[in-house]
């Protein structure tokens, strides 16, 4: 990475930081989790995490709305204490290659994650190989989402493999949700870059298109990332993160609840009331 871009980074990352909570509150310092706002598992993950750590073990959250390589050269280089969203090994795996030695996966918290191209179930495309032949359907486009995303990255590797003549067109994951559900209202054909656990999933009937080149990889996880000196600064948060995984479904009722116009706070807040069991077993070792 040349330094103009390194700069850019930073500053990208230092104004989100700039209206970050005191350092310190009670004898116990802020945790700063960067999280991707567009990504509806990222922005759900990252508030129940931080709901969990403020009332329950008393340490002060600032949740950090970055892009996703900020977001890891942030966690590397400690202005973030940490990530929920680390997409392994496929998505975020140039990422992980360039900072695994400054930073420390402690494990994922959603087990059966999934990337790749997504469309209506009743179309006839099945495999991204389809796609050649069905451009007209399909107004030769792929609606993306923000265009540093590992998605992204692998649906223009894709676009490579599979020979398609489609353009990639990058927007976010609220723009991409709004255009799909026009699509789908309309019943016109739509292929979006898509990923689970998603809400629209829930919301409406959809399907990965089969990869037979694997481009997209096969399942993932999501992994919790931190700088290494989170274990000095505040090891019972650490703890924590070490056991904090999803159910499988859990998730859901978080991305669901805010994407109905709940805010995502108040969807955690509520998920946290609602599942005391959960959130005992999470923290029951903690010291």
């Amino acid at each position: 990475m040349n330094l103009l871009k390194q700069l850019l980074l930073s500053a990208a990352l230092g104004a989100a930081l700039a209206s970050a909570a005191p350092a310190f509150a009670d004898g116990k310092p802020t945790i700063k989790i960067g999280y991707v706002e567009g990504w509806d598992d990222s922005v759900a993950t990252s508030n129940v995490a931080a709901q969990v750590i403020e009332t329950k073990l008393g340490y002060p959250v600032k949740l950090v709305p970055v892009a996703a390589g900020v977001m890891w050269g942030g966690v590397a280089r400690g202005d973030l204490d940490a990530t929920l969203s680390a997409w392994l090994p496929a998505t975020h795996g140039a990422y992980w290659e360039q900072y695994k030695s400054k930073v420390e996966d402690l494990g994922a918290n959603f087990t059966d994650a999934k990337i790749g191209l997504v469309v209506a179930m009743d179309v006839k495309a099945t495999t991204i190989a389809d796609l050649e032949a069905q451009k007209g359907d399909f107004s030769g486009r792929i609606v993306g989402i923000d265009a540093g995303a590992g998605v992204m990255k692998k649906a223009d590797d894709a676009i490579k493999a599979y020979n398609l003549s489609y353009q990639l067109m990058p927007s976010s994951g609220s723009a991409m949700t709004a255009e799909l559900a026009r699509d789908i209202h309309a019943n016109k054909p739509i292929v979006v870059t898509g990923w689970a656990p998603h809400w629209m999933f829930a919301k409406w009937k959809l399907k990965f298109l089969e990869d037979p080149k694997k481009v997209f990889g096969g399942s993932e996880h999501v992994d919790n990332v931190i700088n290494p000196e989170l274990d000095k600064k505040a090891p019972q948060v650490v703890e924590f993160l070490k056991k904090f995984q999803w159910k499988p479904g859990e998730i859901d009722g978080v991305m669901l609840a805010a994407q109905n116009g709940t805010k995502p706070q108040d969807a955690a807040k509520a998920w946290v009331s609602a599942h005391p069991d959960r959130v005992a077993s999470w923290v029951a070792d903690v010291k």
